[in-house]
């Protein structure tokens, strides 16, 4: 269900009373608990101990036997999500033990029987004995399970299904790697069942990168969730913030200590007392320089009302503290959403915020919320009958893409829009937009998608626009398992890239660019991962179907024509979910490292967070630049920025808008820029939104870190060294040591 209108009127009316400091802050959490325990029922498909519960009460009073076998494989599945799975795998094989269920029904079981062996063995070898190549497809190494029992049963299982139902594509494909995790891929497998090529590099191939986040401590073991990479005290070293979906799931921050090491600071921030975020991004609302914290709820839970849940602005204090100021900055609503957006729409040096909200039908409806900043740390909200939509609206960003000096907005939508609203220019408190779609060609393709992001693939100075399809009646396991077999132009789980055309049009260019494997992206962000000037891509992928274990994916950007899948040569691969994803240097050494929150919607499908360490792709140069605004909003967001320089004698220029990246995951606001063989910057061009000034500076050179003060001379050089990360047992990593400034 979709309801769109656009008129704009001041509406000052506000639904939450206004409360003081830490008060507020206590208050929030309070709320929080009060929630937590309202939607801890069966109706929430997620509240795997109620469910449990209430199962139990229908088996006790349930006479007929056909149903008691459903409810008992029902209480098998619940058993499977609350991570129990030894108690799963009994109540999976009572069933089985029956001789008078249909060979469909037992078909059916098997094929589950086989998944919680499969989850067995995953809590046996890869949680239990984590390492850094646990659960990377391909799996090699020490991600090669030592325990392989439970493993083996799970294949004998998936066979014996296949050999019932040839068709069972998900089990042809869980197959594949059941085998894989016992070093016997491809060579053991049984022809029939064999899905070739799942342990091949493609043509072009990188160096691999190594997961370092239990060595450095910095590791979560987190269902579903957001993560921030950004200098939280302004000490020229990036800090981690990671959130989960549970509102019993506190929040994590890890102070980077600018010596190679972290701090769990959770507790001592105040962070570590707030619960909950599907995901979290990085503002700075009140601009006093510090970055602060939105964190959003309630995402994917619309249902029953389980879905109506608070989200937080968290404010920094400056000096190492958080305190939640929901309440009191006039942000205290409930409703499921997981994505938002801020930037100065209006052009007033102030940050607002538009929260894309999720309707499931039409007798439910969460209409989207836009807060316009009122300079004071409070909000207005102006979306009212007036301007309204109403959409299952799963991704939405900010972005010039005219290039006019206002902010716009694009909304991906699970109930299939494509919205593109383009900023009018109406000065004033109170901007006014136009529904672009139609006019920019992004109207006619209804199809579902998820994570999205405005980014310059092809450096031509205007944003183009990704969206990954996340269409599936099946688990995604049969969706990847059909297109390695039989490859097809289906769009099915797959990326679109909306080519701006410079007129206010697009062009998907998606098959052109060669972006046709299944990916159903979840979390997804951009970076470079070789300072070739070049935006590639990573995403973390899955739903929360235990059979939907699919790879998470890196692709490299050729030159801006073309997109490869590097997963395999990078090792970065996983097999678990993926959501939160930030490209980031945090060691400073110039080349951008991933760090991804893991995990899955139930509690049995928990994982560890991976923070992905770049070895250094090449020897080519780069920038980092920070601004801070003075007319413009503080942090600099929807500020652009333009590098000119010479490569092998040709003339270059790389862009890069001041944004925290996709849709599911926040890089830091700095800008981190590759430049390729250039030894020398021949000019940086910045266009500030507020004040309108576009700022020149030239001859800078590269390797350092930068910071240009809006409608100030020159740049001041930063004092950020290159840091040697330390790992627990002392040991430094083949690819962690410190490159120092070329």
């Amino acid at each position: 269900m979709v309801s769109i209108g656009f008129h704009f009127a001041c509406n000052n009316k506000n639904s939450s009373h206004v409360s003081k400091g830490n008060d507020g802050h206590q208050e929030m959490i309070d709320i929080l608990a009060k929630v937590q325990s309202t939607i801890n029922n069966p109706q929430n498909r997620f509240s795997a101990e109620a469910k449990l519960a209430y199962c139990d009460s229908m088996l006790r009073t349930t006479p007929e036997l056909t149903k008691q076998f459903e409810l008992a494989t029902r209480r098998g599945d619940i058993l499977l999500e609350m991570g129990k799975e030894n108690e799963a795998i009994y109540m999976y094989q009572q069933v089985l033990n029956r001789s008078d269920i249909s060979p469909q029904f037992r078909n059916w079981v098997s094929a589950m029987l086989g998944m919680a062996y499969m989850r067995l063995a995953e809590r046996m070898n890869c949680v239990n004995f984590h390492s850094a190549d646990a659960c990377i497809m391909p799996i090699q190494g020490n991600g090669i399970h030592l325990d392989k029992t439970p493993m083996q049963m799970a294949i004998g299982l998936f066979e014996t299904v296949l050999k019932n139902d040839p068709s069972d594509l998900n089990s042809r494909w869980l197959l594949n790697i059941a085998y894989m995790t016992l070093g016997e891929y491809p060579k053991k497998v049984p022809a029939e069942w064999l899905i070739p090529g799942l342990d091949k590099p493609g043509k072009t191939t990188v160096k691999p990168f190594t997961d370092i986040a239990g060595d450095l401590g910095i590791q979560t073991n987190n269902r579903a969730g957001g993560v921030i990479v950004e200098d939280f005290n302004n000490d020229g070293y990036l800090d981690i913030v990671t959130t989960a979906w549970g509102l019993d799931d506190p929040m994590h921050f890890f102070k980077n200590n600018a010596d190679g090491s972290f701090t769990d600071a959770s507790k001592a921030s105040g962070l570590g007392a707030i619960t909950g975020g599907l995901n979290c991004q990085q503002t700075d609302y009140n601009n006093d320089g510090f970055a602060d914290i939105f964190v959003l709820r309630g995402g994917w839970q619309g249902e029953a009302a389980c879905g109506e849940q608070p989200n937080s602005l968290i404010r920094n204090n400056g000096d190492g503290t958080f305190t939640d100021v929901t309440i009191e900055a006039g942000l205290l609503t409930y409703r499921p959403t997981q994505t938002a957006t801020w930037n100065d729409f209006n052009n007033d040096g102030w940050l607002d915020l538009f929260v894309g909200n999720e309707t499931f039908a039409a007798d439910k409806t969460y209409p989207c919320e836009f807060y316009i900043n009122n300079h004071d740390g409070t909000f207005t909200n102006i979306a009212n009958e007036d301007f309204h939509i109403t959409a299952f609206v799963k991704g939405v960003v900010s972005g010039d893409f005219d290039n006019d000096g206002w902010a716009d907005l694009f909304l991906s939508c699970q109930s299939g829009e494509k919205i593109l609203l383009h900023n009018l220019r109406v000065p004033g408190k109170v901007p006014q937009f136009e529904n672009y779609s139609q006019k920019a060609g992004l109207a006619d393709l209804n199809a579902s998608t998820f994570p999205t992001f405005f980014f310059d693939y092809n450096n031509d100075g205007f944003l183009d626009i990704f969206a990954c399809n996340y269409e599936f009646k099946q688990p995604l396991s049969h969706y990847i398992a059909n297109e390695m077999l039989h490859p097809s132009n289906d769009r099915t789980g797959k990326i679109y890239i909306f080519q701006n055309n410079q007129n206010g049009t697009f062009t998907n260019v998606s098959d052109k660019m060669h972006l046709n494997e299944t990916v159903f992206a979840m979390g997804a962000n951009f970076g470079d991962i070789d300072n070739d000037g070049w935006l590639d891509m990573y995403f973390g992928t899955g739903n929360p179907n235990y059979q939907s274990l699919v790879p998470n994916r890196l692709y490299k950007n050729l030159g801006g024509k073309d997109f490869a899948d590097v997963t395999v040569s990078a090792r970065v691969g996983n097999l678990q979910k993926g959501h939160g994803v930030s490209f980031a240097d945090l060691n400073n050494n110039g080349d951008q490292d991933i760090y991804v929150e893991m995990g899955g919607a139930y509690r049995g499908d928990a994982y560890f967070s991976s923070f992905y360490l770049n070895p250094g792709q090449s020897d080519n140069n780069w920038i980092c630049v920070k601004l801070e605004g003075s007319k413009s909003n503080k942090a600099g967001i929807g500020s652009r920025v333009a590098v000119r320089f010479h490569e092998n004698g040709k003339e270059r220029v790389v862009y890069r808008d001041v944004n925290s990246g996709g849709s599911f995951g926040a890089s830091p606001l700095r800008r981190e820029i590759g430049i390729g063989k250039a030894t020398m910057i021949d000019e940086i061009v910045i266009y500030w939104p507020a004040s309108g000034i576009t700022q020149n500076i030239k001859h800078v050179k590269p390797n350092q870190f930068i910071m240009v003060t809006e409608g100030q001379e020159g740049f001041q050089v930063l004092d950020v060294k290159p840091l040697t990360f330390k790992m627990k047992d002392g040991s430094i990593p083949m690819c962690a040591t410190a490159t120092a400034a070329k």
